[in-house]
C-alpha cells in the first residue's frame, strides 16, 4: 500500500516545472522547427535571438548550439534594486511580481488565464525590477549551466543569496501574523520559497489550531462549572426558605 504523499509540490518538481519557462537563446547552428506538445518552436536562424522552453535550451546550450541570454532581472544591477526594495522601502512585505503582459478584461479571453510558467517572463523582453514566480531556481540552474552567459556571475550567486535569506526571515516572521489572526499576504512570493516554507508554516499553523482548540475546551468546562456552581447555590436558598 502506498504512503500517503505530501500536500503541496516537493522542490525537486518546483524545480522540474520550471524548466517549462520560456526564455530566450542566440543560436549558433541552424535548427528547424520542432513540434513540441506546447505548440511549433520558432525556426532558429543565427545570429536572430528566439525564445524556447528552458529544457530545450539548456540541452542546446550543453550541446554547444545555442547560448542563452539570460533574463534582465538577473543582472547585478536589477537584482542590487530588487535587494534594496526588500530591504530598505518595503522591509515587511514582498517585493511585487511582475505586472501581467497582457490586458484584463472584463470579459474572460484565453490571455486572461495565462500564468507562470506560461508568461513571459524570464525572456530576454521581460521587465528587469520583478523576480517572477520561478526566479529562485531559474537562476540557480541558469549559473549551473551557463555561467558564461551571465555577465559578473559570482555577484549574481551572492544576490541571489542574499535576496533568498532576507525573504526567507520574511516568511518566518509570517507566523507572527498568524498568531495573532491575521492574514499575512503572501504575493510576491515564488514557487521554490512556498515549497520550502510549506512544511514550516503549515506545522505552526496546525500548532495554533491545537492551541485555538485547548483554551476552547478550557472555556467550555470553566463555563460548565460556574453553572454548576449557580446551580448549587439556588438550591441552597431555596432549602434556607422552606
Amino acid at each position: 500500500m502506498a504512503l500517503p504523499l505530501p500536500p503541496g509540490l516537493t522542490p525537486a518538481e518546483v524545480a522540474f516545472l520550471c524548466e517549462m519557462e520560456m526564455v530566450t537563446v542566440v543560436p549558433r547552428l541552424r535548427l528547424d522547427s520542432l513540434n513540441l506538445l506546447g505548440g511549433p518552436t520558432h525556426v532558429l536562424n543565427p545570429p536572430r535571438r528566439a525564445p524556447l522552453p528552458l529544457w530545450l535550451a539548456l540541452l542546446l546550450k550543453r550541446q554547444q548550439r545555442a547560448n542563452i541570454v539570460p533574463p534582465p532581472w538577473l543582472l547585478p544591477n536589477s537584482l542590487e534594486k530588487i535587494l534594496r526594495q526588500e530591504t530598505e522601502i518595503t522591509p515587511d512585505t514582498f517585493s511585487p511580481p511582475p505586472p501581467h503582459p497582457y490586458p484584463i478584461n472584463i470579459t474572460p479571453s484565453a490571455t486572461d488565464h495565462i500564468s507562470p510558467p506560461f508568461l513571459p517572463s524570464s525572456t530576454a523582453e521581460s521587465p528587469p525590477d520583478y523576480l517572477p514566480y520561478h526566479w529562485l531556481e531559474l537562476g540557480e540552474i541558469l549559473l549551473e549551466a551557463c555561467s558564461d552567459d551571465i555577465p559578473d556571475p559570482g555577484r549574481v550567486r551572492t544576490l541571489l543569496r542574499d535576496l533568498r535569506e532576507v525573504r526567507m526571515a520574511k516568511m518566518r516572521a509570517s507566523t507572527k501574523e498568524l498568531e495573532g489572526g491575521g492574514v499575512n499576504s503572501l504575493i510576491g512570493v515564488g514557487a521554490m520559497e512556498l515549497a520550502e516554507g510549506r512544511q514550516f508554516i503549515v506545522g505552526v499553523m496546525d500548532g495554533l489550531r491545537k492551541l485555538g482548540a485547548s483554551r476552547e475546551q478550557a472555556r467550555r468546562d470553566r463555563e460548565e462549572e460556574e453553572g454548576e456552581d449557580g446551580g448549587d447555590d439556588n438550591s441552597d436558598d431555596e432549602m434556607e426558605l422552606a
